[in-house]
């Protein structure tokens, strides 16, 4: 048996322990996936410890021990989305600090809206592929596992969602 997924499953059954070496598990892919999507490591590391909370007290709802991964970073891509929506509610004057975290690659905070706003018109597992390939580093055979699905099927699925966000680009 694989040993994540008996950390799942003694997890589920109360055993912090098991929930904290999963957590070591996944943390840095999903620090790492909150602030590109963030691009403000304060608030990377808000949307990860929220995701971490609510996955602790919702484990037990968890159908597919095999998918926990899967699911964590399901929570993890709403809490993103959902501190992006904040974002977009608070009046505050743009400070230089502000313009430098929206700043977090090479373009500007117009273009970083943008791609973030790409990002988040694909579906959930158009998301999950592109984010975990792109801005956690996985390739191909590791997704498909994570995802349980074929590799072929797997790249396909990416294939069409890199399309979509190059259709959107041109619109």
């Amino acid at each position: 048996m694989d040993h994540d997924l008996q950390l799942v499953r003694a997890a589920k059954r109360g055993d912090t322990d098991a929930f904290a070496k999963l957590y070591g598990t996944v943390y840095q892919d999903m620090y790492r996936f909150a602030l590109y999507i963030l691009c403000h490591p304060a608030d990377a590391e808000d949307a990860v410890s929220e995701t971490v909370v609510e996955a602790f007290v919702g484990l037990k709802k968890l159908k597919a021990d095999e998918l926990f991964k899967n699911w964590i970073f399901k929570i993890l891509s709403n809490r993103c989305k959902a501190k992006l929506r904040e974002y977009c509610k608070k009046n505050e004057e743009l400070t230089q600090e502000i313009l430098e975290g929206a700043n977090c690659r090479e373009e500007g905070p117009e273009e970083a809206a943008l791609c973030r706003e790409m990002f988040f018109s694909l579906d959930q597992e158009e998301r999950m592929i592109v984010g975990l390939h792109l801005f956690c580093g996985y390739k191909s055979r590791e997704i498909a596992e994570l995802l349980h699905m074929n590799e072929n099927t797997l790249r396909s699925k990416e294939s069409r969602a890199i399309r979509k966000l190059g259709q959107n680009i041109q619109t």
